[in-house]
């Protein structure tokens, strides 16, 4: 009897070459996502909580606040702040959900990552709008 020997595919870890060519699913984009929103937070929180301080100090630093909040660059920094704690706590929940054996399968990781998606944005517009005076 002969043997019949198929060739196996190899599949190993891509290169750093081949980056741009691979298509990373939604739900592994939203995780790195959430690491990378957990990182702005954790490198801007010094500078939040020195302001925070700088406006508790006394009337005339908070009105110097006040002003300086008030240009476009320092609201779309607020704003990319925001979006951060925005999606990293949509995101959070739903690795906690995970963590329960929830929502493992294919579909399900697509479906809940559209959804932290499209929470997060939703609520950072939200926030958007009322920063550049919306209501």
């Amino acid at each position: 009897m002969s043997e019949v020997t198929k060739k196996r595919p190899q599949f190993r870890n891509i290169h750093i070459t081949q980056i741009a060519g691979y298509r990373l699913p939604l739900a592994g984009f939203i995780s790195i996502l959430h690491r990378v929103s957990g990182a702005l937070m954790f490198f801007l929180l010094p500078l939040v909580l020195y302001l925070l301080e700088l406006s508790l100090t006394s009337e005339n630093s908070f009105a110097y606040l006040k002003g300086f909040a008030s240009n476009w660059f320092v609201k779309l920094t607020i704003l990319a702040l925001a979006w951060a704690f925005l999606h990293h706590f949509c995101a959070g929940i739903r690795h906690l959900v995970m963590d329960y054996h929830i929502g493992l399968d294919k579909d399900s990781a697509r479906k809940s990552a559209v959804g932290v998606f499209a929470i997060s944005l939703t609520l950072a517009a939200l926030v958007a709008i009322k920063l550049f005076g919306g209501f």
